[in-house]
């Protein structure tokens, strides 16, 4: 794919096994590998299951054969710290709408102000907190992070295929709202969808 993306930024880690692995049980095509990887050294990964399968292709493994790395493998490598900042974080204005058009319409909008580098979930909680009867939501756990079950009392539902999709600039995002981190004045738009 362009850029090299291979799906998205989620699925980049499996595929890299995937390619890295398996070249000689397919045809040679032309794959720019420093360009793949370029995507995933540049994404700043926040979820434990998308960092433990883009691990071992970074180190040129695959699931298949990491579990012989044992524990001297961890002995050469230094622990990062990450110091905590100082002072008080800058803000960001964030508008979220909400949108359904499937069936009983509605359509809400509100702008927020969160502190910079906070992630969409952040945005949703402070839309929710000053607009309740508006932005209300509910999430559930998954190995992925959270995943939105509803906004304003609407449900997606598996038997008729609907789901909230997050768009910003009516592209779909890439993360979930649990590690996608809004710019100033982005605009991100949650959709009732199908399918």
């Amino acid at each position: 794919r362009h850029s090299g993306m291979i799906g998205n930024i989620y699925s980049m880690g499996l595929a890299l096994q995937a390619l890295e692995t398996s070249s000689e049980f397919y045809a040679p095509r032309k794959w720019d590998r420093a360009q793949a990887f370029s995507v995933v050294y540049n994404h700043d990964y926040q979820q434990p299951m998308a960092i433990a399968q883009v691990l071992p292709p970074l180190v040129g493994k695959s699931y298949l054969n990491a579990g012989g790395w044992g524990c001297a493998a961890t002995n050469r490598m230094s622990p990062c710290q990450q110091l905590p900042l100082r002072g008080v974080p800058a803000s960001i204005t964030v508008q979220f709408s909400i949108t359904n058009t499937l069936k009983n319409y509605f359509h809400y909008s509100t702008s927020v102000c969160v502190p910079d580098n906070s992630k969409l979930l952040q945005v949703m909680k402070v839309a929710r907190n000053e607009k309740p009867d508006n932005f209300c939501f509910k999430t559930k756990k998954t190995s992925w992070g959270p995943f939105v079950t509803s906004i304003h009392g609407l449900a997606g539902n598996e038997t008729e295929r609907t789901y909230w999709q997050f768009f910003s600039c009516w592209s779909p995002l890439q993360e979930g709202v649990g590690t996608y981190k809004p710019k100033n004045w982005e605009h991100i738009q949650a959709i009732f969808s199908t399918y």
